[in-house]
């Protein structure tokens, strides 16, 4: 079982398992040590600064077997996050479930998140600063499925929104959904670079922003606005 402390430093309790063979509890621990060490060193020096060198020798293993792990210093910063941003996306995807209009199941999805990231806001700021498309390595093709899971989620609510006419059916629902996700990664990276990012007040902040999306959604015309099928009945009647 992992404790993370305010540092962002972490430790690593037993996790024997009869259905762990010896060689596959010696990499599962190898694995911790290496994330340990990318979260201390990290939070403690910043992304520029800390070196590979340095990782491996906090984490008792030699350069090479790093690279069993992760491909360069980028693909460390997934190592570290993958595990618990698959966790943040079950539990957000099972929380949309509970909500009924689009507008509450998004804010259910990017709560979690916001939440999450606050946690340690000095390694977040380095996942989320220029690494959120990055799609190279062996840890950030993980970081990617999971991405893939909230876009899909995404997609299903406003699938559903369309279908009890929340929002317009002419669109297409992936190219929405993909609108969605992107106002959500800018308002993430946004909130995070500030000094002591509030998750209530992002929160508060990207529910601003979805409003005026499915504002501009909205399939009724806009007061003092004729819709165009209203325009062809009035030109037939004159």
């Amino acid at each position: 079982m992992w404790w993370f402390n305010a540092a962002g430093e972490s430790g690593l309790t037993s996790r024997n398992s009869p259905e762990l063979g010896l060689r596959e509890q010696h990499k599962f621990e190898k694995r911790q040590r290496i994330r340990a060490a990318v979260r201390v060193l990290f939070s403690r020096h910043g992304y520029e600064t800390a070196t590979l060198r340095q990782i491996a020798k906090r984490a008792h293993v030699g350069l090479g077997t790093l690279f069993n792990y992760a491909q360069d210093k980028r693909d460390l910063i997934f190592l570290i996050f993958n595990e618990e941003l698959a966790g943040v996306a079950d539990e957000a995807l099972k929380a949309m479930q509970t909500e009924k209009r689009l507008l509450g199941k998004l804010i259910r999805l990017c709560r979690l998140h916001f939440e999450f990231f606050a946690k340690n806001p000095a390694l977040s700021r380095i996942l989320l600063k220029d690494m959120t498309f990055y799609s190279e390595g062996k840890q950030a093709a993980e970081f990617h499925r999971i991405r893939g899971r909230l876009l899909s989620g995404i997609e299903d609510a406003v699938r559903g929104a369309q279908q009890h006419r929340e929002i317009r059916s002419d669109e297409n629902a992936t190219l929405i959904a993909r609108h969605i996700f992107l106002v959500f990664a800018g308002a993430l990276r946004w909130w995070i670079a500030g000094r002591k990012p509030n998750p209530r007040e992002g929160l508060a902040d990207l529910k601003r922003l979805f409003e005026l999306q499915i504002s501009g959604l909205h399939p009724s015309p806009a007061r003092g606005m004729t819709s165009p099928k209203r325009k062809r009945g009035l030109a037939r009647s004159r």
